[in-house]
């Protein structure tokens, strides 16, 4: 009952509303009708009573008599219709809605349009505020312990010149790349927004439709938040600075206020921070190359994490320019055959790699022109003093080891129970000509063997265990493209053994015939379930994928091996504890961490243990290799391409992963006699794995109760329940390597 005397009470409120609206415009817009015509009747009367013009006169009868009596003469008479029920519920008067039209149009143009666009301009920063500017916030990157990794736009450098100083072709290829009709409109251009809007509507990239004017206007006035409201406050504002300023003067603001990139704001800053030298003596290529970086700084910098972005853009803006007949054909091709030397980036810089990945993260989720003036304050999960070590034994080892056609190295160091980066070294030498400022450990690459515990994994959640006996013999398979026939990375075959010995020396032939029992699509979902993100597309893939046939980043890689190291649980990597924005609103903070159980514990911890079995891996990598820590427990995993183009150790303890990489970019085989888990990747681990856990008491994982221990093949081996009587435990016979055929 309530209910409905509610539901009534809203549906009469509604009415009355509605019925005040209708009279409020209806009786403006017979006000309207009215005035006008009480107006020109006056002036006929007046005209009539001076006898300028002659009313006209009607009879009137006295009666009405029938239709088919009444001459073309008299006065028409209409019949009022009969009111319609329905509107006449809500609108009594709704046969006068003319009225009501009327006066809502006269009402919104002319009553609440200018009172809103009198609220929205009192809000708005001055025009004339322009000539003092506005300092943007410092977004601020730091350490775990709080010492600071790097500053993105930390300071406006910046040195003011009049616009005589600055080159009649960078002013040229400014207007040309960022507004061709900066001297015809009024501030902003319609044609542009339309073409923006049309283009972004259609799918395709990102279009802007901003003018030098806007774009001054949003640089010194207007928050970097993207919005309709600050979008529509960026076009008044930069009508209202035209009325104020002269396009010279305009010019001028324009090149001494917005971001170069880094800590350059204006040209002149921009251009002693990549060239040394003063902005009146830049050449025609140096000028196109500035005239583009505003756009996107972080992104066509040379000093950024795509280094060679810039000559892209530079291309573009010299092809504007010609097609705008600014340059002609030749010194546009002089200009793009030009080589730009850039000034070494004088900001101090840690951690590079790791700072922009970082970087890139806090683009992709808060954009770009927030996290370059939004003065966001990040308190990330690296170890500086670790992250330097790291970088130290990385760049000394990859010299150590030139000799093998290696000529670089990379390393990741994560806690696989919380998702941190503690360390993120991508490659020997962040400045290193060619290839240093390349991120490895974000970059595809392949392998090889170290996948084979997601192929063991999803056997071993099939009913597979430890004990089960592999075939390490020859196998051919052969399909309507193709022969295939798999071989170890010692050329031998080494028999009936335990999956124990086929994983822990890494043997290739019982990996394949185990992907081929359990179905590639079974390897494939177990490794998107432990954190693999780059196989998608399957039908590509064939036996060769438990070797490493497809590529992987190094940071999925560390999910993967963090879910053994994290009893089957998987975490994401994240590399963020805590980000605050200008105002000190805290945006994101790590607390409860999110585990996603992919693989059975007890499974996990199997494969941990074959991982720590010195005494399995022996056969192939002997009993004093580098993959062994004496006194301390350690799981670890190498993995080669056949080819040699990629060499990779994996090891973790409980709270402490490591990820190494060798090789080289280009894709260029290593010396044939770098020797997996002896040389390459496993001495850059040892040394890394050593630092991190020398002088700390051994840390044993803890057997799940899901599993249990049994005597089995000569040994103490680990079952889940369930499955400890699935094979046979009676000893095998002492086997024998046979050599390869091949």
């Amino acid at each position: 009952m309530i209910i409905v005397l509610t539901l009534v009470a809203i549906g009469d409120a509604v009415i009355f509303i509605a019925r005040s609206i209708f009279f409020l415009f209806h009786s403006i817009g017979k006000a309207l009708f009215a005035i006008p015509l009480l107006i020109l009747k006056n002036i006929f009367y007046v005209l009539a009573e001076a006898g300028k013009i002659r009313m006209p006169t009607l009879p009137i009868p006295t009666s009405i008599p029938p239709a088919h009596q009444r001459s073309k003469d008299m006065l028409p008479v209409y019949k009022r219709s009969k009111p319609n029920p329905h509107t006449q519920f809500l609108f009594p008067f709704f046969g006068k809605l003319k009225y009501f039209i009327a006066g809502g149009i006269f009402s919104f143009l002319f009553i609440f349009a200018p009172f809103l666009f009198l609220l929205f301009i009192q809000d708005l920063p001055s025009p004339k505020a322009l000539v003092l500017g506005q300092i943007p916030q410092t977004t601020k990157i730091y350490d775990r312990s709080g010492t600071l990794l790097y500053q993105l736009y930390a300071d406006q450098n910046r040195t003011i010149i009049p616009l005589s100083d600055v080159p009649q072709k960078l002013q040229e290829a400014t207007i040309a790349i960022e507004d061709k009709d900066f001297y015809k409109h009024p501030g902003f251009d319609i044609t542009a927004i339309i073409r923006s809007v049309v283009g972004n509507l259609s799918g395709h990239d990102l279009q802007g439709g901003s003018t030098i004017t806007q774009q001054l206007v949003k640089s010194a006035l207007l928050s970097p938040q993207t919005s309709i409201s600050r979008k529509i406050k960026e076009l008044v504002l930069a009508f209202w600075a035209e009325r104020i300023y002269s396009k010279q003067q305009i010019l001028s603001l324009y090149f001494n206020q917005v971001p170069y990139g880094g800590t350059a704001w204006g040209v002149e800053a921009a251009s002693q921070t990549y060239f040394g030298k003063d902005a009146k003596d830049l050449d025609l290529a140096q000028s196109a190359f500035l005239a583009g970086i505003p756009q996107a700084p972080s992104i066509y910098s040379p000093y950024s994490s795509t280094p060679t972005r810039w000559k892209k853009r530079q291309a573009e803006v010299l092809a504007r320019m010609r097609e705008l007949g600014y340059i002609t054909k030749d010194q546009m091709q002089q200009a793009q055959d030009e080589t730009l030397t850039f000034r070494q980036q004088q900001l101090p810089l840690h951690a590079p790699h790791f700072v922009m990945y970082v970087r890139d993260l806090l683009i992709q989720k808060y954009g770009l022109p927030f996290v370059e003036r939004g003065g966001l304050t990040v308190v990330t999960s690296l170890d500086l003093p670790v992250q330097e070590k790291t970088q130290s034994i990385v760049t000394s080892e990859v010299e150590h080891d030139a000799s093998l056609n290696l000529t670089n190295g990379a390393a990741m160091i994560t806690n696989p129970t919380n998702g941190d980066i503690l360390a993120m070294v991508g490659s020997r030498d962040f400045s290193y000509d060619g290839f240093g400022n390349v991120n490895v450990t974000t970059s595809l690459r392949q392998p090889g063997s170290s996948i084979k515990v997601v192929t063991y994994a999803a056997a071993m959640q099939q009913g597979l265990t430890a004990a089960s006996i592999l075939d390490d013999s020859p196998v051919v398979y052969k399909n309507q493209w193709s022969t295939y026939a798999p071989v170890n990375y010692d050329g031998k075959f080494h028999g009936r053994i335990p999956l124990r010995i086929a994983l822990a020396n890494s043997f290739n032939i019982p990996a394949v015939k185990t992907l081929n029992n359990i179905g590639i699509q079974a390897m494939i979902d177990m490794a998107k379930q432990m954190g693999i993100t780059t196989w998608n597309n399957p039908e590509n893939y064939g036996l060769s994928l438990t070797l490493g046939g497809a590529e992987v980043k190094m940071i999925d890689m560390t999910e993967v091996y963090g879910v053994l190291a994290n009893k089957g649980n998987h975490v994401f990597v994240n590399p963020i504890l805590k980000i605050t924005d200008g105002k000190g609103n805290v945006l994101e903070e790590k607390t409860d961490i999110q585990e996603q159980p992919v693989l059975d514990p007890g499974i996990a911890f199997i494969l941990s243990d074959i991982l720590t079995d010195n005494a399995a891996r022996t056969l192939e990598f002997g009993p004093n290799s580098p993959l062994n820590i004496p006194g301390h427990t350690v799981s670890v995993k190498t993995g080669t391409t056949d080819n040699k183009k990629d060499n990779w150790t994996f090891g973790y303890s409980k709270n402490r992963l490591v990820a190494v990489w060798v090789g080289n970019n280009d894709g260029s085989v290593m010396s044939q006699t770098l020797a997996s888990g002896i040389t390459g990747a496993a001495p850059i681990w040892n040394k890394i794995m050593t630092m991190l856990i020398s002088g700390k008491p051994d840390e044993k994982p803890v057997m799940p109760e899901d599993v249990i221990a049994k005597p089995c093949l000569g040994r103490i081996e680990y079952f889940v329940k369930g499955t400890e009587n699935s094979v046979s435990c009676n000893p095998l016979p002492t086997w024998t390597p046979t050599p390869s055929p091949h």
